[in-house]
């Protein structure tokens, strides 16, 4: 495996072949413009030209579905189907859900757990993947009819002019900062001339160009290493980066193995990164009353959590498959919460944003009106207190 370092902007990248990249040899829309950063670093960080893009076949989509094979995202681990050869319930209207198999999909995690989809006449069927961008592949590629996702792929998808249908948010936490005791950072300006861990592509990037506009510094006074984020703890750890951005659990982790060998910083409301239900139009036009039954469950689920705060980490734990004390201390993290916000929209435009400097968008690609992708109509069937966004 090959490095390059640019002297000018200083980012450091891993050269990988497009497949590894992508962990995938099929491109989705969001692939080809997360692909483009990872391989942008190579060259100027702030490039705006475009690599020519590789036009989407009903083929390429699909492909999850056939081989239910993960596509991109922070791992290139296999989806993990726990219905298979399951017979769907009797009498009950069956959802196929693409889920992003993380502590931040707890909603339909613990609706799922706890059976609120059944109480509500509804089988729905998941299959888990390792990122919320394999999840929108699959239900746009028809894989699936519902997505848990983050606000990278939706305004990837926005941008595209794809038929997707916002639902609602169901969680966000604040993305953070490890630092090396040893690298002498305890305030975000100590971050100069430091080497900094980060994921390209995703709200991790979004989230290091704003902690540096907070701390007065510019992609000049660092050197970015573009890493996935299960890379960080090693590389902290081996003295290969001074610091690491990434989210939750991957912060804790760090802590625990490394305890005063490393630091927190002060980060909060810098950046947060959300998890979203979305959809097709088409599956929205034709299951309005399905969907509404499902944001129903996510109500139910909701509610459940709160109330019952320890069973709810249990179950999310054993589910997502870490252990109880290492998601406890950072459950509160997790705001779990069935609305469509201002602060829904104001992520959203803040990624699409980033697109727009980066170039990491379509030919001619423009801020999308995100009301336009945004479908209150569930929601607003069963919690129109839960709608708060004006003029949708």
């Amino acid at each position: 495996m090959k490095h390059r370092f640019c002297s000018k902007t200083k980012v450091l990248s891993t050269c990988l072949p497009t497949c590894a990249i992508l962990h995938c040899p099929v491109l989705s829309v969001d692939q080809i413009f997360f692909g483009k950063v990872a391989m942008s670093l190579n060259r100027k960080f702030h490039r705006r030209k475009f690599f020519k893009y590789v036009s989407l076949t009903t083929g390429t989509l699909l492909f999850v579905a056939g081989c239910n094979q993960g596509v991109g995202g922070d791992s290139n681990a296999k989806s993990l189907n726990f219905n298979k050869g399951k017979e769907p319930n009797a009498g009950k209207e069956t959802i196929r859900l693409a889920q992003n198999l993380s502590p931040i999909s707890g909603v339909t995690i613990v609706a799922k757990g706890k059976n609120f989809f059944d109480d509500h006449g509804l089988d729905v069927q998941v299959s888990n993947f390792t990122s919320g961008k394999q999840c929108l592949d699959t239900a746009i590629g028809g894989g699936a009819d519902i997505a848990t996702t983050a606000e990278a792929p939706i305004t990837a998808f926005a941008m595209a002019n794809q038929r997707i249908a916002f639902l609602t948010r169901m969680e966000y936490s604040d993305l953070k900062t490890l630092a090396a005791t040893s690298a002498g950072v305890a305030t975000l300006a100590d971050l100069r001339n430091k080497r900094i861990g980060f994921t390209a592509g995703t709200g991790g990037e979004v989230y290091t160009l704003r902690l540096l506009k907070k701390a007065g510094l510019s992609l000049k006074d660092v050197t970015l290493v573009n890493l996935r984020s299960q890379e960080m703890l090693p590389a902290l750890s081996s003295g290969s980066i001074d610091a690491y951005n990434t989210w939750e659990p991957h912060i804790n982790n760090g802590v625990k193995a490394l305890g005063n060998k490393v630091t927190k910083l002060d980060t909060k409301g810098v950046y947060s990164e959300t998890f979203n239900i979305v959809t097709t139009t088409d599956y929205l036009e034709k299951k309005s009353a399905v969907l509404q039954n499902f944001i129903r469950a996510l109500l139910d689920a909701e509610k459940w959590m709160k109330s019952n705060r320890e069973d709810a980490i249990t179950l999310v734990a054993s589910t997502v498959g870490m252990k109880r004390e290492d998601l406890a201390p950072i459950w509160d993290d997790y705001v779990y919460e069935v609305v469509l916000d201002q602060k829904t929209i104001d992520i959203l435009k803040a990624h699409a944003a980033w697109r727009l400097e980066s170039g990491n968008h379509p030919p001619g690609g423009t801020m999308p009106d995100f009301t336009k992708i945004i479908y209150p109509g569930p929601l607003r069937a069963v919690a129109p207190n839960r709608v708060k966004i004006s003029g949708i």
